[in-house]
C-alpha cells in the first residue's frame, strides 16, 4: 500500500508540474485583447483557463491528502522501530562468556 501511495504522490506531482508550466500567466491576457489570443483552442478563450486551473486543484488537493498519508505511515513506521515494548528480538547473553585475565609483565 506504502508503494502505491508513493507512486501516486510522484505521478501526482509531475503531472501538477506540467499544468502549471502549461498555464498562462496574468501578463498574457493582455496579449490576447490584440489578437495574439488563444480563442481557437479546443476549450475556447476561457474554457482552457478554467479546465487548467480546476485540474489543478484536484491534484493539489490529492498531492495534499498523499502527502499527509505518507507522513502518518512514516511517523508509524518511526513509532515500530524505537518501541521498546514492541515485539523484537530477544537478547541473551553469550552462553558461555571467556572470563577476563589479564597479562602479567
Amino acid at each position: 500500500m506504502f508503494t502505491f501511495i508513493l507512486a501516486l504522490h510522484i505521478i501526482v506531482a509531475i503531472a501538477m508540474i506540467g499544468l502549471i508550466l502549461i498555464q498562462h500567466g496574468k501578463g498574457a491576457d493582455a496579449g490576447a485583447s490584440f489578437g495574439a489570443g488563444s480563442s481557437g483552442t479546443v476549450f475556447g478563450a476561457a474554457g482552457s483557463a478554467n479546465f487548467l486551473t480546476r485540474a489543478t486543484a484536484v491534484l493539489t488537493a490529492i498531492f495534499f491528502v498523499t502527502s499527509m498519508t505518507l507522513a502518518v505511515h512514516a511517523r508509524k513506521q518511526a513509532e515500530d522501530q524505537f518501541r521498546l515494548d514492541g515485539p523484537s528480538a530477544p537478547v541473551s547473553a553469550p552462553q558461555n562468556p571467556r572470563p577476563l585475565t589479564q597479562n602479567p609483565q
